[in-house]
């Protein structure tokens, strides 16, 4: 991982695991899916007070180091950007969660309390397990949706809860504890994802 110059316009982009497999498989391909995040933004350095005026209250912002691409699923893509073409919002939706983030043996993650703002009916959810050599996940009647990626994730759709339980990771040199779930809300797209940790180990 590293730092983008900046001062010029850079598009840096990255294939996914996914993409070097069909890379690897065929010699070359179309993009034709591509997503924007603003993960490495913070929003509260916009100063409106700054005392130079309107021209500087994003002058922090315009001036912070961009990362570079990499492909750590657990820590980009986190915070995507969309379009709504409903210009007349006063509002957005946005998605909350609670519930614990860590498991060991004997134990499971519930992810409850969720809830989407701003979105006055009942809403039902996503969810994507990022890699289930972690956990396995189950909405609350049992279901385990379908499996993504050779196997490799999970969704489970049209439910507003998931336990997540954690895979025996007894004996395994260096394994991966974290993964990610993401939640989005059926609704109205809005989307949030929390980093889950397998302490069977």
């Amino acid at each position: 991982m590293g730092f983008l110059d900046n001062t010029t316009i850079t598009v840096d982009a990255i294939l996914t695991r996914k993409g070097r497999e069909k890379l690897a498989s065929f010699g070359s391909f179309d993009i034709v899916y591509y997503a924007f995040a603003d993960d490495e933004i913070d929003y509260n350095l916009y100063d409106v007070t700054h005392p130079q005026g309107s021209t500087y209250y994003g002058a922090v912002l315009e001036n912070m180091p961009l990362l570079e691409s990499f492909v750590d699923e657990t820590q980009v893509m986190r915070y995507k950007l969309f379009t709504n073409e409903n210009k007349d919002l006063n509002t957005l939706s946005y998605v909350t969660v609670g519930g614990n983030t860590t498991a060991g043996n004997n134990e499971t993650i519930t992810l409850v309390d969720i809830a989407t703002a701003n979105f006055s009916n009942d809403d039902t959810y996503k969810f994507t397990l990022l890699n289930t050599n972690v956990f396995s996940m189950t909405d609350s009647s049992g279901n385990r949706g379908t499996l993504t990626r050779r196997g490799g994730s999970q969704v489970v759709r049209n439910t507003s809860s998931v336990v997540l339980t954690p895979k025996d990771l007894t004996g395994l040199t260096n394994p991966i504890t974290k993964t990610v779930v993401f939640i989005e809300s059926e609704g109205t797209g809005a989307s949030t994802s929390i980093t889950i940790t397998n302490t069977h180990t």
